[in-house]
């Protein structure tokens, strides 16, 4: 059940941001075993100004036209399905036209006691995990 939250540039069109969730999510569902059901996005747009990125830290990248991909998402992914994660996802912006390199992406693992989607309480209690 991840949630997915895209930072991009303030002028990227919603179209764009809608099709990085899409590839995001299926990444997630062919890589790391993700329900294709699990489907949340918050989308966040940053000014020029408003963002603050080395431009050579690990690799070369454009602070201007960066995106950073954040994934909060239940633990237990091993290290290889990381690894493909982060190459199927930086092949698919390519494939949208955006740069692969001008991409940040980092995951935020959890338990199932660490989510909540009603009043019905944690994603443990509701389904007796």
């Amino acid at each position: 059940m991840p949630m997915n939250k895209i930072h991009v540039p303030q002028e990227l069109p919603s179209t764009i941001c809608h099709s990085i969730n899409r590839l995001l999510h299926d990444s997630l569902v062919e890589t790391c075993a993700v329900n294709p059901d699990d489907f949340f996005c918050l989308v966040t747009r940053y000014p020029p100004q408003d963002v603050i990125l080395h431009p050579s830290f690990l690799g070369l990248r454009d602070p201007d036209e960066t995106i950073i991909i954040e994934i909060a998402l239940l633990g237990g992914r091993t290290d290889d399905q990381k690894e493909a994660l982060y190459r199927d996802v930086r092949q698919r912006l390519g494939d949208i036209g955006l740069k692969p390199d001008n991409s940040i992406i980092y995951l935020l693992e959890n338990q199932p006691i660490d989510w909540s989607f009603s009043s019905a309480g944690s994603v443990k209690s509701v389904l007796q995990l």
